[in-house]
């Protein structure tokens, strides 16, 4: 998969605003799926299907603990998605122009 591929892809992931959050709450401590729903206030089933597309991504991954599953962030991939945007999105090298 080309650069610019990837890039999309991580972009699509990140478009929704409720995976973002979800993302922001991964980032301290792993939660099962009614504790995000808590915390996002959405329904359990809605945090399932963008916790299924996180993990699609291999953003998050699950843990399964007694009888619940708690979700914690893929910190590899994670960093992965930090470099490649900033590929991306980088600034440009500045020109210098002459002056006159």
């Amino acid at each position: 998969m080309q650069r610019s591929e990837k890039a999309a892809r991580v972009f699509k992931v990140l478009s929704v605003e409720t995976r973002v959050r979800m993302i922001e709450l991964l980032k301290s401590r792993s939660l099962c799926v009614n504790a995000l729903a808590r915390e996002l206030g959405i329904t359990a089933a809605a945090v399932s299907q963008h916790l299924r597309v996180l993990r699609d991504a291999d953003l998050v991954v699950a843990d399964k603990q007694g009888y619940f599953v708690h979700y914690a962030l893929n910190r590899a991939t994670l960093a992965a998605w930090s470099d490649l945007v900033d590929e991306v999105l980088g600034a440009a090298p500045t020109e210098k122009t002459s002056s006159r």
